[in-house]
């Protein structure tokens, strides 16, 4: 029967990715499946692999330079997974414990590539993540409130797929724009669902800066597809 990190070298990042979160590959609880993983199951790891190394090379993306160095901090964190397996101690979820290794070894690599993403170095009363010009001064009746013009409209659903692939497109774009950091945190919290306690644990950051980063990318991301939606309306009006 082949090996687990047999299976982590010939196996494809982008094919183990490509069924991310498929009903195919239900995940046990975390006890059976490091049971069933120190035991040296292969379908179990076949399962986690499906499971979680998209959202890994994705994350390992933005430490290192190429696509190609992403995936080989996937398949070396799974290797240190394998190899480390004994001592899981089960104080945080499997998944996190597997992404804490993942990011260490993206953020080695990165450091080789001269590639480093810097999380504890931003201040935490910095500058404002929306403009301040887009509310209610002080003297008004209804201060701090959206301006009646400037304020944030209904975003409909989707009429068809065209449409979605177009604010698909531009979310990917938002993403990419955004500075590495902002990228790193947003897609932990709001594409993983981690928890920020989570996310200050496995990015070594305070709640602060998490916090910071986090609003200041989901701020970025709204401003471009408020710019989407307005236009979108724009074109449909002149119709």
């Amino acid at each position: 029967m082949p090996t687990l990190e047999w299976a982590v070298d010939t196996v494809p990042a982008r094919e183990r990715g490509q069924h991310v979160g498929s009903s195919r590959y239900p995940l046990p609880t975390d006890a059976e499946l490091v049971r069933r993983l120190r035991a040296g199951d292969d379908s179990a790891f076949a399962a986690v692999l499906t499971a979680w190394s998209g959202s890994m090379l994705r994350l390992a993306r933005s430490f290192v330079t190429t696509a190609a160095s992403a995936e080989e901090v996937v398949q070396d964190t799974w290797i240190a997974v394998i190899r480390g397996l004994d001592r899981f101690e089960g104080r945080s979820s499997l998944k996190t414990w597997v992404f804490r290794i993942l990011v260490n070894t993206a953020k080695k690599r990165g450091i080789k590539e001269h590639r480093i993403v810097l999380f504890g170095s931003l201040p935490e009363d910095g500058e404002p993540a929306v403009d301040p010009d887009l509310f209610r001064p002080a003297d008004d009746p209804y201060p701090g409130h959206w301006r009646h013009d400037a304020k944030p409209q209904r975003w409909s659903e989707p009429e068809d797929s065209a449409e979605r692939g177009e604010i698909g497109a531009v979310l990917a774009q938002a993403l990419a724009a955004l500075p590495d950091r902002g990228r790193i945190v947003l897609t932990l919290r709001d594409a993983e669902g981690y928890t920020a306690e989570e996310v200050c644990d496995l990015l070594g950051i305070s709640a602060g800066n998490q916090r910071v980063i986090l609003h200041r990318a989901r701020a970025a991301v709204r401003a471009r597809l408020e710019e989407y939606y307005r236009s979108a309306g724009e074109i449909r009006s002149a119709r």
